[in-house]
């Protein structure tokens, strides 16, 4: 059975939601120990956590960042009872897509809080960790920041949207060279592309965010919160039917002989040879 819930005692998660008296809070990425990676249980805290900040009128924006040397540097296996199963390929395939389907509702919860989310990123963004910046509203980023979408490297699409937001932000040219690539590009590259609205030094970049928060909190709320709507209103337009085939298209990849070929193949640090099979 797919688990929706933690399975891990909140004092363990890596995600982590610190409030303060400014109506600033911040949403913390952290497992510094391996580079804010992502998996299926922090996908179950997120949801957790986003819940609460709907809710939380005293929260008038969030600040999204990571702990350590990087923002987030992609996906991590996860719990050991995450493993997708099935009884044939194709209820495998199946499976994951289901998953794939409620995780990505999750993501539309967080992307779509009535609060406007700042992500303060730093380091390597990559993989997920590049599309759970996409999912913010505004991105700014250190000079050290790293950004890619490697998944077609590995012989996976892009599962959780990233391709798609990076369509959105940057245009269909940059999204498909970036995501066909996996090219990694820099901050003032992310920047030109329309990616990230600001670019400062590492040691400016959470005053930065910080001060850009408590502008934004400073604002009428409603107003605010309605502004956002509109324009994402407008910006997302084809986005829930595009996420839908998205986790179609991601399952064909999870069960492909292409994909575990690259993951072993990344993990020997050498260049795969993928049969399209």
């Amino acid at each position: 059975m797919f688990r929706t819930e933690p399975a891990l005692p909140e004092h363990e998660w890596q995600l982590r939601l610190e409030t303060g008296d400014d109506g600033v809070a911040t949403l913390l990425l952290d497992r510094p120990e391996k580079l804010n990676a992502w998996s299926w249980e922090a996908s179950r805290q997120l949801a957790r956590l986003a819940a609460r900040v709907r809710f939380d009128d005293s929260i008038r924006v969030l600040v999204l960042r990571g702990s350590g040397r990087a923002f987030c540097a992609g996906v991590d296996l996860g719990l050991p009872e995450d493993r997708i199963t099935g009884r044939s390929e194709a209820e495998r395939a199946r499976n994951f897509a289901e998953g794939l389907r409620w995780v990505h509702e999750q993501f539309r919860a967080f992307a779509t809080l009535p609060q406007p989310i700042i992500a303060a990123v730093h380091g390597y963004c990559l993989g997920f960790g590049f599309e759970l910046a996409l999912m913010c509203d505004i991105r700014l980023a250190a000079t050290d920041a790293i950004f890619a979408l490697p998944e077609a490297t590995i012989g996976m699409a892009v599962d959780a949207g990233g391709d798609l937001r990076l369509a959105r932000d940057a245009g269909t040219g940059w999204a498909k060279l970036l995501a066909l690539t996996g090219r990694r590009i820099d901050a003032p590259t992310a920047a030109r592309i329309g990616v990230l609205q600001d670019v400062v030094a590492p040691e400016d970049l959470l005053p930065a965010a910080y001060a850009l928060a408590r502008e934004i909190a400073g604002n009428a709320p409603l107003a605010v919160q309605a502004i956002k709507r509109s324009v994402d209103t407008f910006a997302d337009r084809g986005l829930t039917e595009a996420m839908a085939q998205t986790a179609l298209l991601a399952a064909t990849t999870f069960v492909s002989e292409d994909a575990p070929l690259g993951y072993a193949a990344k993990a020997a640090r050498r260049a795969a040879k993928f049969e399209g099979k």
